[in-house]
């Protein structure tokens, strides 16, 4: 038992995280270790034992250069494990939270722990984004309020049902709810929204705005029922998606549109082919980025107007290469 347990804790002490030291810089570098990562490295990857060790001038000194590489090193090493984006560094409240927190005022200063942020502070901010929403909930008065809904899947392909509130002074997102295990008729969808009218008021509700499935269809009627003020709208953008969708690519029910749309079809299929072919084949597209810029766009058949688009871009790049021959010749 002993032995297994030994083993179990050395199984345990193996998969901690190591204190990998911070790269080296340049200026307290020379003359030691070019690696920084040797028995005699301090946290910051610089040698705390050689003799050799150049002594910083004055004005490295006065600026902290050392400290403020340093600090660059452990905010660096923040983002590449925790895997942020770059582009939250651009963010001004992460400037504006390392300018105070380097301030003198501020010495001995400890940033917010784990608990601290999903807790007191997410609340704290939660409240002050309810204050702040405050004037445009009280122009739903006046004004009058659409609800709107639409459904979605996020990154774990949970289904969601997400409401919001658009008026006159702008849209506002009420909440999203996992609709995972549950059963998505009619009375479902609909008793969503008639909870979402009694949390804004019924009194400030005009219409609701959903897609054109029918599904939605009759839970608007529902709803229309049970507030005689209140009446559905269909989805002005899904109505044309819809429109679009069946100029290109008609049925033969219709055989007038059939005759009149027949070779967007042809055409459309034709594009899908060709950017297939390319995408799915890595020397083909290894060619195909040599020679042209732009990217072939990958839109899903559910988006708006996503034959259109594509074929939009097809035409772009048979531009593209046209001009690129002809200033060739």
């Amino acid at each position: 038992m002993e032995k297994v347990v030994e083993e179990a804790e050395l199984r345990v002490k193996m998969a901690q995280l190591r204190d990998v030291p911070l790269p080296t810089s340049n200026t307290s570098s020379q003359g030691g270790s070019s690696s920084g990562l040797g028995v005699g490295s301090n946290w910051c990857g610089t040698t705390s034992s050689d003799p050799k060790k150049r002594k910083a001038n004055p004005i490295e000194k006065a600026f902290n250069n050392n400290l403020r590489e340093q600090l660059d090193g452990e905010i660096a090493r923040m983002f590449y494990t925790s895997g942020l984006s770059f582009q939250f560094a651009r963010n001004p409240h992460y400037v504006n939270a390392f300018r105070i927190a380097c301030s003198k005022t501020l010495s001995g200063y400890h940033p917010p722990g784990y608990n601290m942020l999903r807790t007191t502070l997410l609340q704290k901010e939660k409240n002050n984004i309810k204050e702040c929403l405050q004037p445009m909930k009280r122009a739903w008065q006046n004004k009058g309020v659409s609800v709107c809904s639409d459904g979605w899947s996020d990154a774990q392909r949970r289904p969601l049902i997400n409401i919001m509130a658009v008026c006159e002074s702008g849209p506002m997102f009420l909440k999203a709810i996992n609709c995972e295990g549950e059963c998505k008729d009619k009375f479902f969808m609909a008793n969503l929204l008639i909870e979402s009218i009694r949390e804004i008021g019924p009194q400030n509700v005009v219409q609701v705005v959903t897609d054109n499935a029918p599904l939605c269809k009759a839970a608007g009627h529902i709803v229309e029922a049970k507030f005689k003020h209140i009446f559905w709208t269909p989805c002005v953008v899904h109505t044309l998606n819809l429109a679009l969708k069946n100029i290109c690519s008609p049925v033969l029910r219709h055989p007038e549109v059939y005759e009149q749309c027949s070779w967007i079809s042809t055409i459309s299929s034709d594009a899908w082919f060709i950017k297939n072919f390319i995408m799915n084949h890595n020397m083909r597209l290894s060619m195909y980025n040599d020679h042209c810029k732009l990217k072939l766009l990958f839109v899903a058949e559910t988006r708006f107007a996503s034959t259109i688009v594509m074929l939009k871009r097809f035409k772009q790049v048979k531009q593209g290469l046209e001009q690129m021959v002809i200033s060739e010749q």
